[in-house]
Order: C-alpha cells, then structure tokens, then sequence
C-alpha cells in the first residue's frame, strides 16, 4: 500500500521548445493549435524514440513548469463562472502535470518536430507515448459543463 503522503520523484527527459514565451497568446488546447514545435530528448533517452517516426501523432506528458498555486475551484478559459479543478484543464494543480496531443511531423535523431503545441517554450517533457486511435479514442462521451462550447 502506498504512503498517502508518500512523495515521488520525476526527472525531465527533454524540453519542449516552443514559441509562446508567456500564456498571453498561447493557445489553451493543442486541438486547437497549429503551432509548431520541437521536442528536445535528453541524449541518454534518444535510443527510446526508435520505431516513434512511424506514429502520426504523439501525446507529450509534461510538467507546467510556471504554474502558480493552485486552488480546487477554478474559473477555466471557456468559461465565466467558477468549476472544480478536476472538471477542468486548468493548468495549476496540486500536481501540474499536463498532457497533449500533438502532431509528429519528424523525428530527427534526439528531436521530435511537432505541430499543435500549447504549452510554453522549454517546458519540461515528462514522457511521451504514442497516440493509437483504437485506444485513446471513445465514442458517445459526456463533456459536463463544457456542453455546446466545444
């Protein structure tokens, strides 16, 4: 059983450079982006990108470096009124840990070309994993208070 105070410890294996310096511009859902970017894989995690180039797209794990503080009731970008975090994207969390998928465009050897990035320049990248369809999509889904907005 785990600790429930217990503490982890994550390491960056690259950093996703980008052209947003500040939020201020920046799109908030890589769907909705068609930003371009490159993934810079930390050499000694370089060999872990073998086989990644046949994928069209790659969902990047990262951590939002420059997040402020968090709170559990948060007023997110698609809407004016105030939500619990969990129900949303926002990017301060008590872990802030983001996820997106974005585009592969080319992988030249310890770096990802992307297109669709939201995040900002030198964020640092967590992990990647391949995006499959017959995985990570689902059919008939709810999206809560998001309804008619998306």
């Amino acid at each position: 059983m785990i600790d429930a105070q217990a503490e982890f410890t994550v390491r960056p294996i690259g950093l996703i450079h980008t052209p947003f310096a500040d939020s201020p511009g920046m799109p908030i859902q890589a769907a909705r982006s068609e930003a371009v970017g490159r993934v810079e894989v930390y050499a000694e995690y370089v060999p872990g990108l073998a086989d990644l180039n046949g994928f069209s797209h790659v969902i990047l794990v990262y951590w939002f470096h420059r997040a402020g503080d968090f709170s559990l009731a948060v007023r997110p970008f698609l809407d004016d009124r105030s939500h619990g975090l969990f129900a949303t994207r926002y990017p301060t969390r008590p872990n802030p840990i983001g996820l997106s998928v974005v585009e592969l465009v080319a992988v030249e050897g310890g770096a990802l070309h992307v297109r669709g990035v939201d995040m900002l320049d030198e964020t640092p990248l967590l992990d990647i994993k391949p995006f499959v369809a017959a995985f990570d999509h689902r059919e008939d889904v709810r999206v809560g208070w998001l309804t008619g907005r998306v």
